[in-house]
């Protein structure tokens, strides 16, 4: 999905964690979202690998990256572990400070990375997402038909685990339908194909279920606590008008100093449905002049 670009493998202390890197330039980690993997940026991160050296993994328990069994407490599958996973891999690549960019779940592992490792982020976008505990503390029957998964990948262990299993395929592509307000034909037939086989392995069905249990428990317990800590670091919030219609900038600045951004004419796969816009916007993000 990603010609030209590396891959290979970093062991961090709590995952393996598969990543593909290509380019030259500052250092640029992009971080994908569900049901998805690393090749979601195969529009975006070959022309961004241009000017930056671009790293993109499949996050803990998405794609090639392993895939811990879930614990008692879902810290394994906490935004705080996977984000400390990020920092890790970084760390073995020699980068020390690196800019971030994230969508939908890569988008909740960027901002607790930014929240826990400031001196390590230096500028973050973060794609089509509210802050979760935001989320949890405004759902009304808008936001509850509109994020029903939250509620349904968070049932306990093996619920959604075995109503998703009978049929993987139709359950992503239902998402990826669904989540794109009913217009599809702009996916990759590759990347879906890649998303199926990755969506097909009962372990990544386990594991994605974890993040969300992570997301309606410990999650939470993190960003409470946090709740008064706001990001330092320069914040772009890009966000489909399709899918979410308010102003996700002024709902950011609740959360960060300096937050920019726009809506785009889109679901929410902004990165596959608009990829020269989303390349352009984050290309002129993380420049060199900021």
């Amino acid at each position: 999905m990603l010609p030209g670009f590396d891959y290979t493998t970093v062991e961090t202390s709590g995952a393996e964690i598969r990543i593909a890197s290509a380019g030259s330039g500052p250092p640029l980690l992009l971080l994908h979202g569900y049901p998805q993997t690393h090749a979601m940026w195969h529009g975006v991160a070959p022309r961004l690998a241009e000017t930056h050296t671009v790293i993109c993994p499949d996050l803990r328990g998405y794609g090639e990256s392993s895939k811990p069994t879930g614990d008692p407490d879902h810290a394994r599958y906490s935004k705080r572990a996977m984000a400390g996973d990020m920092v890790e891999v970084m760390l073995r690549l020699g980068v020390d400070r690196f800019d971030v960019a994230g969508h939908d779940r890569g988008g909740r592992v960027a901002h607790r990375l930014a929240l826990d490792h400031p001196g390590a982020v230096s500028r973050v976008a973060l794609l089509d997402i509210v802050p979760t505990l935001d989320v949890f503390e405004s759902v009304d029957k808008d936001v509850a038909m509109g994020t029903y998964h939250w509620f349904f990948l968070s049932q306990p262990y093996d619920l959604p685990e075995r109503l998703i299993a009978a049929d993987p395929s139709f359950y992503l592509r239902w998402h990826l339908r669904a989540w794109s307000g009913g217009v599809d034909d702009f996916f990759s037939t590759e990347a879906v194909s890649a998303y199926e086989q990755a969506f097909s392995d009962p372990a990544m069905i386990h594991a994605t279920c974890e993040d969300y249990r992570a997301g309606a428990t410990i999650d939470l317990e993190h960003d409470a606590a946090d709740r008064h800590q706001k990001l330092e670091c320069p914040v772009l919030i890009l966000w489909g008008s399709r899918t979410k219609p308010s102003d996700l900038v002024a709902v950011w600045r609740e959360r960060a100093l300096d937050v920019r951004g726009q809506s785009l004419d889109a679901g929410h796969f902004l990165a596959e449905e608009l990829s020269s816009e989303v390349t352009a916007l984050l290309a002129d993000f993380f420049s060199a002049d900021g």
